[in-house]
């Protein structure tokens, strides 16, 4: 069976199921109609769906010499291209830590998602699964170990209903969850579902992600690059490895803060390149992470921001593109993503921050794509961005 195949999510007029087939011998690039592009709230977009899969290496198994291998670390990769297509760049969305592409397809309690959203303004996606995750399979005895600590109350404490548990200051504003975010509920339940095994060593994991990653933008061509929470480190070094192919990078709540772990005891060193756990392009160079000079600025029970000494290196290849980095009133990255913010800006990276309380959209935890208002942030914060910037 073909890997392709047509999607119709919505109830559609007989006049746009003409314009679809006629869109099919090849896709239109310009703006639709006024007609068209009426605000409204449908349950998704009419798209063409395919996947492929990039990277991975073949291993040899067994003592013999038949030449029988099995291949790891490749990754999944699908891709949604409207019936209109009219931006120039694509958008590539990769999930956080225990997450799935599917997180961006839709919300738990069946609303549009963030790749729909993005469609209906003209972009073609594509949504990842990391390798070794979800439709990226892992290999027994050559990818490494996998753990499964997100249990139903660590999404619960962190992600769910964080107001009930009060684990960092700004954690009892949030209102925005659909549903009780608990187990038994069944929103929650049809999202924890959802919540994979990830690797054990998160530099393994940045390894794997950066080789295929780096292999996809060879593939596909310039995208805008949108991450979230363990992924926005990938954002970084993906442009870093290929700044001419990446345009732009939209960080929500990316991992954080630079060179240790916050929130949650024990605060443990990480990400030996600040915002990185493999090589970043600093100037002047480093031979090694244990080059950068850094230094405590402030601190509290909850985080230390560490930063450059001054004058601080600079991120040379992140310098030439923009950066929109999204922080929620009530997730547990409103304590510290201010340091990440300034460690960017430190390193010559052209940041705009948007907190978003400040653009008066509140009560959003770390999961705000999925969230109650979640169409309100992808156009009134991450298109209103995208427009200005020319993406």
């Amino acid at each position: 069976m073909s890997p392709t195949s047509f999607i119709l999510s919505a109830s559609i007029p007989s006049a746009v199921i003409l314009a679809f087939f006629a869109w099919q011998l090849g896709y239109d690039r310009k703006p639709p109609s006024t007609k068209s592009t009426q605000k409204q709230n449908i349950p998704g977009v009419l798209h063409r769906r395919s996947y492929f899969y990039i990277g991975g290496r073949y291993t040899p198994v067994g003592a013999d010499a038949t030449g029988s291998a099995i291949c790891a670390g490749q990754m999944y990769v699908e891709h949604l291209v409207p019936g209109k297509v009219w931006r120039k760049f694509p958008i590539l969305m990769i999930p956080g830590n225990g997450m799935t592409g599917t997180g961006f397809l839709n919300t738990p309690d069946g609303r549009m998602g963030w790749a729909d959203y993005f469609m209906s303004q003209g972009y073609e996606i594509f949504v990842v699964d990391q390798p070794s995750r979800g439709r990226s399979p892992w290999q027994q005895g050559v990818d490494g170990p996998q753990s499964t600590k997100m249990t139903t109350l660590f999404i619960e404490q962190r992600f769910t209903a964080t107001q009930k548990y009060g684990l960092w200051p700004q954690a009892g504003l949030f209102t925005q969850w659909p549903g009780a975010g608990t187990k038994g509920d069944p929103i929650f339940d049809n999202f924890y579902r959802s919540i994979m095994p990830s690797f054990v060593s998160s530099v393994e994991a940045s390894e794997k992600m950066q080789s295929a990653g780096v292999a996809l933008l060879d593939k596909i061509g310039p995208v805008i690059l949108l991450t979230h929470s363990q992924s926005g480190q990938y954002g970084w070094s993906l442009a870093d490895a290929r700044p001419e192919l990446v345009k732009g990078i939209i960080a929500i709540e990316p991992i954080g803060p630079p060179f240790i772990n916050a929130v949650f005891a024990p605060a443990s060193a990480a990400r030996a390149y600040g915002i990185s756990e493999t090589p970043l392009t600093f100037s002047p160079p480093i031979q090694s992470a244990s080059d950068l000079q850094m230094e405590a600025n402030s601190s509290d029970e909850y985080h230390t921001c560490i930063q450059q000494v001054q004058p601080a290196r600079k991120l040379v290849n992140l310098s030439k593109l923009p950066v929109l980095l999204v922080t929620s009133e009530s997730g547990y990255h409103a304590v510290y993503d201010p340091c990440t913010v300034e460690f960017l800006k430190d390193a010559g990276v052209s940041v705009d921050f948007v907190n978003l309380p400040n653009v008066g959209i509140y009560g959003n935890g770390h999961l705000m794509f999925m969230e109650k208002n979640s169409l309100e942030i992808a156009e009134k914060v991450v298109g209103k961005w995208l427009k200005r910037t020319g993406l």
